[in-house]
């Protein structure tokens, strides 16, 4: 199975034009979260994707809430899948997402779990799965620009102890493009540009 995996988009049209034509070369794509700017140009940016019809699953970033992105790509995307502390099985892969800025941001507007509700968002992972996050886990691919892990604590203990076979995630701008091992699972900040997986 090949897997195009991306990030923060952030209404950016010409690099989901380009993911668009990126995706024919893939069996799944991901969406790892921030497709609006602090909740505006959702729908412009899911319109502008929606010509994927490869099978694709969306987690909701602290950009867009959960509900507004189901109704968006509910609308919009056919091929689309919104996860969110839930499962779905493509081509016989599990994939499993949690979207949302974790632990919480300080930004008022933003779409946040706390670090419990992210554990019991997160007890139902399945073990192997492909994980899908918005935030990256505490200590990995994590890093701001002075230095400070911004990462989850409640998403790096389920990696630790499901194991999954990837987790992609994005959020920390400054860490684009980095990846890191915990154990088995790879773990890659994905940014815009999209990057291809063998599984």
């Amino acid at each position: 199975m090949r897997i195009l995996a991306f990030s923060d988009l952030h209404r950016d049209l010409d690099q989901a034009a380009k993911l668009t034509e990126m995706a024919a070369e893939a069996d799944v794509v991901v969406g790892a979260g921030d497709f609006a700017s602090m909740h505006e140009g959702l729908d412009e940016t899911i319109g502008a994707l929606a010509g994927i019809e490869t099978p694709t699953v969306l987690v909701p970033g602290n950009n867009e809430r959960d509900a507004d992105l189901r109704a968006s790509a509910g609308r919009l995307w056919p091929a689309a899948t919104v996860l969110h502390g839930e499962s779905v099985e493509i081509e016989g892969e599990t994939f499993f997402g949690l979207g949302g800025g974790i632990p919480t941001t300080p930004w008022g507007w933003s779409y946040d779990l706390d670090e419990t509700e992210a554990e019991a968002a997160l007890a139902d992972l399945p073990e192997g799965a492909i994980l899908i996050l918005h935030s990256p886990p505490n200590g990995l691919c994590d890093a701001s620009s002075d230095g400070m892990h911004l990462g989850s604590t409640a998403i790096l203990a389920a990696i630790e102890a499901k194991q999954p076979r990837l987790a992609v995630c994005g959020h920390i701008h400054e860490a684009w493009g980095q990846s890191a091992h915990t154990g088995d699972t790879e773990v890659v900040n994905l940014g815009p540009s999209g990057r291809y997986f063998d599984i």
